[in-house]
């Protein structure tokens, strides 16, 4: 993991100021005012725009996403650095990064008492500034928000990626076509650094420490020279 941080500095450092004056920023969002946040940590990372399917089912749980929903407000999504997503008796108190997504829910289900089933997108992403263990285990958390992604055009020697990713999501998608996720990406989003490099980041098999890292990347063109690195290597999108 020291190599992944060294190289994820390294890239960082190379690329620093690159994307001055090339990218855009979207419309400025109101600063998150966002006390008492419920979280839910999980052993996977959710980036802006993806898609997060859930079975919810602990008590802890279910009714913070009912109220979640019925008030049409969002939870945020942690990557666990320590435990579980399902709390055992006598493990280890959860441990989470402080960086994470808001979710917003789109879609709620309950197939049968004790059990529901929602469909997520991740929205923007935050930083705890506070957090609190609840006596009957939920967390919930102070939170400031961090900038949306620069809206950055994919360089002519990234192009490879967005090609890639294209193809991929295609092949997918006629796999299996009722997959939520699989969505057909607008040319706008492939000439996107930040939207191609979070899809790659969900498809890749990378370690979760990795993903977290990329997610926390404040450069979308750093991120997506770093997935195009792996994506070489790999010989998913080979250099020409």
């Amino acid at each position: 993991m020291d190599e992944t941080k060294a190289v994820v500095r390294s890239k960082s450092r190379q690329c620093h100021g690159m994307i001055a004056g090339q990218g855009t920023r979207a419309p400025m969002t109101p600063p998150l005012t966002l006390s008492s946040l419920p979280l839910f940590p999980l052993g996977s990372v959710l980036f802006p725009d993806g898609v997060l399917t859930l079975r919810v089912f602990e008590v802890r749980y279910l009714d913070m996403v009912r109220k979640c929903h019925q008030a049409g407000a969002p939870f945020g999504v942690v990557s666990l650095t320590q435990g579980q997503e399902v709390r055992q008796a006598g493990a280890p108190e959860e441990r989470f990064n402080d960086i994470g997504t808001l979710a917003v829910i789109e879609q709620l289900e309950t197939p049968q008492p004790g059990l529901i089933t929602v469909l997520c997108r991740g929205s923007q992403r935050f930083r705890i500034t506070q957090r609190r263990h609840l006596p009957h285990g939920l967390w919930t958390a102070d939170v400031g928000h961090i900038e949306r992604d620069l809206t950055v055009p994919v360089p002519e020697d990234l192009k490879k990626a967005s090609t890639a990713l294209a193809q991929v999501l295609n092949t997918l998608q006629i796999r299996d076509p009722g997959m939520p996720h699989l969505v057909t990406p607008t040319a706008a989003q492939l000439d996107d650094c930040g939207w191609v490099a979070n899809r790659w980041c969900e498809l890749l098999p990378v370690p979760l420490e990795l993903k977290q890292r990329l997610m926390e990347l404040e450069n979308p063109l750093v991120r997506l020279e770093l997935v195009g690195d792996v994506l070489e290597r790999t010989g998913i999108a080979p250099s020409p």
